[in-house]
């Protein structure tokens, strides 16, 4: 079986995208391969040129053009965030599964309409939630959910970078709402959001607040300043579905960090700790034995933790962020093949986008707001990370929509 592919965009993400295309099948092995049949880009010459680069057939500067090509049956989306939905729900229409960037969407409405749109076809869906599909992240699943940590009473995540740190950064599509939606919550928000859920289920309610730290930017043209209109930074507390308590920051504009997307999960008997910029890695407190020897034990990844192994067969010698957009590659391919659902799909996508919503509303109404309230006509939200994670899919389990 193969599988023709395109791809809409060549920026960080759409090379991220054409790298787990051309690396799938050889780290995987029992994989559809992919055939890499058309780029897009604009303008014509630089999608020409990234179509040689990645070793794309074609190139266009048209993304319909895709939409009545038959060789295609896979579209990989990763425009900006306004674009999500026009090319997601032409793309199924014209009968292509799809491989959207996150978020979905600029709205809950237009996530609905996208989820909506894959369930009338019937097609796969897959959102770009790679820190998912990290195998330290899916172990540290497996030691919560196997009790190693005991009962779980409190989970606190974060996540900052410095993108937006300096108040001299010219104004771009970022700030404004019709381009972006919003921003720290769906920019890094969104990622947080997914391993938090993953850990401790799906949320009940939050309570928010939001900030834009630096409320003007100067224009690109120094023809003056124009208004930044979405978030620097958020947080919340947050009540998941089974009672739990958690905790939320979010920040674009914190000076020094790069990519510190992390969180600890507190147990009646152990704590479980992770931190991306030490991506694979997990800390690890059990309330065990000799209390003269206790202490957080450093887990390195190894083989140990599926699917490390079908990349390296040394403990401790690591993956990287590509390695897991291959993992994520793998998941939907296999989806494809047997006719299942992909670890994140576009319905587990919108419980997500349910909650950085929900944070804005209650950031912006001053009081706790609950995930029903922003919509939830039958969710059926993915248990990607409890009952059929990343590791699993790739055995030919797959989600089975229990939450």
């Amino acid at each position: 079986m193969e599988i023709g592919a395109a791809l809409i965009g060549t920026g960080f993400m759409g090379k991220a995208h054409a790298l787990a295309y051309r690396n799938v099948r050889a780290v995987m092995g029992d994989l559809p391969g992919v055939r890499l049949v058309t780029l897009v880009d604009t303008p014509e010459a630089k999608a020409e040129a990234m179509a040689a680069q990645f070793g794309f057939e074609a190139a266009t500067a048209d993304w319909r053009a895709v939409l009545t090509d038959p060789r295609v049956q896979l579209v990989s989306i990763t425009t900006p965030n306004g674009l999500h939905r026009e090319m997601a729900e032409a793309c199924l229409a014209a009968g292509k599964h799809v491989w959207c960037e996150k978020p979905m969407a600029l709205t809950l409405e237009d996530a609905r309409s996208m989820v909506e749109a894959a369930r009338a076809r019937g097609l796969v869906t897959q959102l770009g939630y790679n820190y998912t599909a990290n195998p330290a992240f899916i172990h540290a699943c497996r030691l919560v959910a196997g009790g190693e940590i005991g009962r779980v009473v409190q989970v606190r995540g974060w996540v900052d970078e410095d993108y937006q740190a300096d108040p001299d950064l010219p104004w771009s599509r970022r700030a404004k709402v019709q381009d972006a939606g919003l921003g720290a919550l769906g920019d890094i928000g969104c990622h947080l959001i997914s391993l938090l859920t993953g850990l401790a289920g799906p949320l009940d309610s939050v309570v928010g607040e939001m900030e834009t730290i630096h409320k003007t930017r100067p224009l690109p043209d120094g023809s003056g300043r124009a208004e930044v209109e979405n978030e620097d930074c958020a947080s919340a507390l947050l009540t998941f579905a089974s009672g739990v308590k958690g905790t939320f920051t979010a920040s674009r504009s914190a000076w020094g960090r790069k990519s510190r997307l992390g969180f600890e999960v507190h147990g009646t008997e152990g704590m479980v700790i992770y931190d991306q910029e030490r991506m694979n890695e997990l800390q690890l407190y059990q309330n065990r034995g000799d209390r003269a020897k206790a202490g957080f034990v450093t887990i390195l990844t190894s083989p140990e933790h599926a699917p490390y192994g079908a990349f390296c067969p040394a403990p401790g010698h690591q993956l990287g962020f590509n390695d897991l957009k291959v993992i994520e590659a793998a998941g939907l391919l296999r989806a494809i093949r047997d006719g299942g659902r992909a670890p994140l799909d576009f319905t587990a996508g919108l419980e997500i986008e349910k909650a950085i919503h929900a944070i804005a509303l209650s950031a912006r109404e001053g009081r706790r707001v609950r995930l029903g309230e922003v919509w939830a006509p039958n969710p059926q939200p993915c248990a990607a990370f409890r009952k059929a994670s990343y590791s699993s899919s790739l055995t030919g389990t797959t989600c089975s929509g229990a939450g």
